[in-house]
């Protein structure tokens, strides 16, 4: 119990220590890039991988569906082969810089995930967008990393434990998804079959 307690209580400090502006910079970001018709680039390792993964299909799906302009989101974490032939060939450092090599324009956004901020192929990523002037934010927790002082927005889990990092950026992006579908779709269902599981 006393773990379950701490992990709850922490977890309730770390969410009001969010910096509101910040979250709402994200918000405006993702309005922007659907609005320019522009694409989302998305990636972390372990744990924030599976993030990106996750919020790559809530928005490839869930924020767009019954939309006539939808989300383009491309999770670079998910391509298992590329990333193997990047780090093996390459180097584990540069398995996100290349891809975004491939595809990156000037409008788009490019978020990296890392709960310690300092994850150089992440590092790596974001720099990439930052010098061509792409637009950029750094999920982090722990004390911010090197990300937290490189990218335009700032998602900082102000927490000293992996697993509250995660769960805060998993909460921030179901946010933005929220207030994506709140503003954008006509109707809130998510599909016939969604809709008749949920009565």
């Amino acid at each position: 119990m006393q773990i379950q307690q701490s992990y709850i209580q922490l977890l309730k400090e770390t969410l009001d220590s969010l910096d509101s502006n910040q979250v709402g910079q994200a918000i405006q970001a993702f309005f922007r890039v659907h609005n320019e018709d522009a694409t989302i680039y998305i990636f972390g390792n372990g744990g924030s991988g599976a993030t990106a993964s996750h919020a790559a299909g809530d928005f490839l799906k869930g924020a767009s569906y019954g939309l006539k302009k939808r989300f383009k989101v491309i999770c670079l974490n998910d391509n298992i082969p590329s990333m193997m032939a990047i780090a093996n060939d390459i180097g584990w450092d540069d398995i996100f810089i290349e891809p975004l090599k491939n595809f990156l324009h000037p409008h788009d956004l490019v978020i990296g995930i890392s709960g310690s901020g300092n994850s150089r192929n992440v590092v790596k990523g974001l720099q990439y967008a930052k010098d061509l002037g792409v637009q950029t934010i750094a999920f982090c927790g722990y004390k911010g990393g090197e990300i937290s002082r490189m990218a335009d927005i700032v998602i900082h889990a102000k927490a000293m434990d992996m697993e509250i990092a995660e769960d805060v950026h998993m909460v921030v992006f179901n946010i933005i998804k929220k207030e994506m579908m709140n503003h954008l779709h006509q109707s809130s269902s998510m599909g016939e079959q969604y809709d008749q599981r949920i009565q």
